[in-house]
């Protein structure tokens, strides 16, 4: 006997409200209200991962790159960018941000991973903020080494965790 019920992937989540928040009744983009929430712990952790060149890649691990230190870089540009969010993402809220730390390693001799983890106390939670400095740490790493490798590759920017607000926590399972 088949089920008509599709099998849960790994991205399954518990079912939520389909209704569009971010949509009026005339179908309208619109910013939510967050004033009424509370405030409360928010965490999000992204990673983004650049695969390179070994030309390239040993060029970022000695710091031989001409525009400077590619990996001080682009974790600034990660700080820089989380910041930047409600600027470039047009309906996210502008946040008052507590952390961001970044982090790197190698996960094979020509791909480099970046980690983000952002931090808030407020209404609405900071996923975007961490997606958008993960991407922007690995194009940093791509401008900085453009001249030594164009066949740079950038993937997986993926959400891994978050904690806090209504939804609750999130965990990825890969």
């Amino acid at each position: 006997m088949s089920s008509s019920k599709e099998p849960e992937s790994e991205h399954s989540q518990p079912e939520q409200s389909t209704r569009l928040t971010h949509v009026n009744a005339q179908g309208n983009a619109i910013m939510v209200d967050v004033g009424s929430k509370p405030d409360t712990r928010r965490e999000a952790i992204a990673s983004s991962t650049i695969s390179m060149s070994v030309a390239a890649a040993n060029a970022v691990r000695n710091n031989d790159i001409k525009k400077g230190d590619c990996i001080q870089v682009a974790r600034i540009a990660a700080i820089q960018a989380s910041k930047q969010t409600s600027t470039l993402i047009p309906l996210c809220h502008a946040l008052m941000i507590t952390s961001v730390d970044v982090q790197h390693e190698w996960v094979s001799d020509t791909e480099l991973r970046w980690y983000v983890t952002v931090r808030s106390f407020g209404p609405t939670g900071v996923e975007m903020e961490a997606l958008t400095a993960a991407s922007v740490a690995a194009l940093t790493v791509y401008d900085m080494c453009k001249a030594v490798d164009q066949a740079m590759k950038i993937s997986d920017i993926v959400l891994l965790s978050k904690t806090g607000g209504a939804r609750g926590d999130y965990l990825r399972n890969e």
